[in-house]
């Protein structure tokens, strides 16, 4: 992807996340990222398509980190799932500016393609997750656990702490305005607390 390309994605991921979809014009991105209106409409064709771009752009990442993790022989289940926990730990907690579009600005897109490409990207990662967790069952690391709950539960706690970053700034004694001592203290704390939690649920010697 052109450089010139990879910054009007940037630009228009900030200014999603900040002022929201509909908050944010064709324009306002073509002031921040310093181009004309006409290069984004070469590129994208509308704003719209420009979203889909976004999403194509990260979820494309995610998807082939999943996947070769998955392809990974050298890794054990256990492995995996430390693997997994610290991908999303740091994808989310470090770059929550495109989780905040997905999570927090999806519902007011009127779009019904949009939705569903965010839709379809999520399903896409789950099933690679799903293979992640049944391949540990198989090999007798895992019991049976319900999987779709299992990691709503995990992405529900990173979102809890994105998306309510002061209230937790407040609760564990940090400096709102400090993101490198916010990141730092909840990334380590937060995959520590994910991967205790996964262990005592899926451990195999704990089925019922």
């Amino acid at each position: 992807m052109a450089d010139k390309k990879t910054e009007i994605l940037l630009t228009a991921e900030e200014l999603f996340a900040e002022k929201g979809f509909d908050g944010t014009s064709v324009r306002d991105i073509a002031q921040h990222a310093g181009v004309n209106l006409a290069m984004i409409s070469y590129y994208f064709g509308s704003k719209e398509k420009l979203l889909e771009a976004l999403i194509e752009y990260r979820s494309g990442y995610t998807f082939d980190t999943l996947e070769e993790l998955n392809k990974d022989q050298s890794l054990n289940p256990w492995d995996k799932i430390d693997r997994l926990v610290d991908f999303y730990v740091e994808k989310i907690i470090s770059n929550n500016k495109f989780h905040n579009i997905i999570s927090v600005h999806s519902g007011q897109l009127s779009s019904p393609e949009i939705r569903e490409l965010i839709t379809k990207m999520k399903l896409r990662n789950l099933e690679q997750i799903r293979k992640i967790i049944q391949d540990g069952q198989k090999k007798k690391f895992f019991r049976k656990v319900d999987i779709e709950f299992t990691m709503g539960s995990v992405m529900g706690t990173i979102s809890q702490l994105t998306l309510l970053k002061n209230f937790y700034c407040s609760l564990l004694n940090i400096d709102k305005t400090d993101e490198e001592v916010y990141r730092k203290k909840v990334i380590v704390r937060l995959k520590t607390h994910l991967k205790q939690l996964l262990r005592a649920h899926l451990d195999i010697r704990n089925e019922a």
